[in-house]
């Protein structure tokens, strides 16, 4: 596939450094000629120096024969028109853009050939939105994602003393949780991936990602972990987009405070928002916290655009007795630092949108992706089309498929009904495969799994 990045950002650098890893034909286009060049050294890809939405630049990149633009450059209003000119000159198949604005995206159905031509619009900031609101939803979860329109989640979570299947194998889930119906994707044991296999056992801190129907989660998380009671209190550091999108979705069923520098912004908020409470304040403000009782918070959201400010504020408000924080951070050089410490969750940007755009690359049916671990691992929804003379998954059991290295089946959606993966599952036309795959660079090789035959494409 030959695919074209517009913006050689730490987003433009992470789809370069994905794409190039699954054998795809790359060009980078960005004004940075050092940006470009570092990418350069580091990928095997070629470059184009110059503004992304003039015709000649994106013709120089190869635009004429190129199957997909990716535009993630710093202004929504030039990755619009670069899928713009590239639909009008250039008839190029797919277009995705990053739009960080939401005016654009409420704006009334403007994405669309006949206005602005557009084939996925890309928002972080919806979905780190509702990345947090998963977070805060699930109690004691590291990350959290939906699969199959929400009817099965794969979570991620930190095993803690006192849960009923630490130092228990994994065969013995079902004895321990017998009306439950549950599988472990993956274990990581400090920077080690794990596959789990029967006899693995489960030890105190290890990192689980296990998959099961979401109504099962908060039940398999229990059991998992010693008990962790719902959150209640919810301070919002910062009232920007994703600050006011996450209060917005949150705020009809928890407490809710945002803490908003900005006067001005702090009046459109208490005039956009119903229960919320606006405080317009610095949330490194010591006395402050102190005084909003920072202590009884149960979670803390730092989601400024100032990445300083956000961890000086996390840190603070963990430091006076808040019980759990999240923090954005946009700075890649700080994620490291941070992962091991103070701040229970570091949120990404970059990786939240990456794996959004993702989605829309995969080949073979395809039609969901979700980084995990910092991008170090994958969680894939499939769609197996066919039947079992042209499929190479259709009719055969989960025991007999064969699966790339590191690769794990996790679950089956099918219809309503979410089946959990054992050997004995037979896969059936239509079937949504939930995949959690540690080794990137077999991507491809589970694409072709699910091919769709040529009559269906």
């Amino acid at each position: 596939m030959k695919i074209i990045i517009l913006g050689g950002g730490e987003v433009g650098g992470n789809l370069a450094y994905n794409l190039t890893k699954e054998n795809s034909d790359i060009t980078v286009v960005d004004t940075d000629a050092d940006r470009l060049q570092n990418l350069q050294d580091r990928y095997d890809i070629r470059t184009v120096r110059g503004m992304a939405s003039h015709p000649d630049v994106l013709r120089s990149a190869g635009a004429e024969d190129a199957d997909m633009l990716i535009a993630v450059t710093s202004s929504d209003e030039v990755n619009m028109v670069a899928c713009q000119v590239a639909y009008t000159v250039f008839n190029t198949p797919t277009k995705i853009a990053r739009i960080r604005t939401s005016a654009y995206i409420e704006g009334g159905g403007i994405f669309r050939d006949d206005a602005m031509p557009v084939d996925v619009p890309v928002n972080p900031e919806a979905i780190i939105r509702d990345d947090i609101r998963r977070l805060i939803d699930n109690p004691g979860a590291l990350q959290v994602m939906d699969f199959a329109d929400g009817q099965v989640q794969l979570v991620g979570i930190k095993v803690q003393y006192g849960g009923s299947l630490v130092d228990q194998e994994l065969r013995n889930i079902r004895q321990l949780m017998p009306r439950l119906d549950t599988r472990v994707a993956a274990i990581f044991r400090g920077n080690q991936s794990i596959i789990p296999k029967g006899s693995t056992v489960i030890e105190e801190d290890d990192e689980v990602f296990f998959i099961a129907a979401t109504r099962d989660i908060p039940n398999v998380m229990r059991d998992m972990r010693s008990s962790e009671s719902a959150y209640k209190r919810i301070v919002i550091a910062g009232g920007g987009h994703v600050g006011r999108g996450l209060a917005e979705s949150v705020e009809d069923r928890y407490g809710v405070r945002i803490i908003e520098q900005s006067r001005q912004r702090g009046y459109d908020l208490s005039e956009t928002l119903n229960r919320a409470i606006i405080l317009v304040g610095d949330a490194s403000d010591r006395d402050l916290l102190v005084e909003e009782n920072i202590e009884e918070t149960d979670v803390f959201c730092a989601v400024t655009n100032d990445d300083e400010a956000n961890i000086m504020s996390s840190l603070l408000a963990k430091n006076l007795g808040a019980k759990k924080v999240i923090t954005l951070i946009n700075n890649p050089a700080y994620m490291d630092l941070l992962q091991e410490g103070e701040i229970d969750i570091v949120i990404s940007p970059q990786q939240a949108t990456l794996g959004t755009i993702l989605a829309h690359i995969r080949r073979g049916d395809v039609v969901k992706v979700h980084s995990l671990r910092r991008g170090a691992a994958e969680a894939i929804e499939a769609i197996a089309h066919g039947d079992e003379s042209t499929s190479k998954v259709i009719g055969r059991s989960l025991g007999e498929i064969k699966l790339p290295p590191e690769a794990t089946i996790g679950a089956i959606v099918r219809g309503d009904d979410v089946v959990i993966a054992h050997d004995n599952i037979v896969v059936k036309p239509d079937d949504h495969v939930i995949l959690f795959l540690v080794d990137k660079s077999r991507v491809k090789d589970v694409e072709r799994l699910f091919q769709a035959p040529l009559s269906l494409l």
